[in-house]
């Protein structure tokens, strides 16, 4: 057997070498895609953020449990709200300049529960 069938007949498998369980199905966790919570059921934070931005202050909110599809429409929202820029990664949504107060307003109007993080 060559180095390129073994290799692919073990990637197949995930990680998984050995299973003693004969109704043992094999499935990848990476199909697994995230439900969107509720509104109601989301435990958002806002906070002012100006680490390693140029003394630039962005608006940061931040543990929305879901797709990153709904997390972008969430996003994309706030930025037309504010009528400003922004982005959204890692799970994080970044709006640019400081709108806690507007983005806590906006996400209580949308039924989200919102903590404001800091001073």
């Amino acid at each position: 057997m060559s180095n390129d069938k073994r290799s692919k007949k073990f990637s197949s498998f995930d990680g998984i070498v050995f299973s003693t369980n004969p109704d043992q199905e094999f499935s990848s966790f990476e199909e697994k895609i995230e439900e969107t919570l509720k509104p109601s059921k989301q435990d958002l934070r806002v906070q002012l953020d100006k680490k390693q931005r140029g003394g630039k202050a962005v608006t940061l909110i931040s543990g929305f449990i879901g797709s990153d599809d709904d997390l972008k429409v969430l996003g994309k929202l706030l930025k037309s709200k504010c009528g400003v820029g922004g982005s959204v990664k890692d799970g994080e949504i970044l709006i640019q300049g400081d709108f806690r107060q507007k983005v806590m307003d906006l996400l209580l109007n949308e039924g989200f529960k919102v903590k404001k993080i800091g001073g």
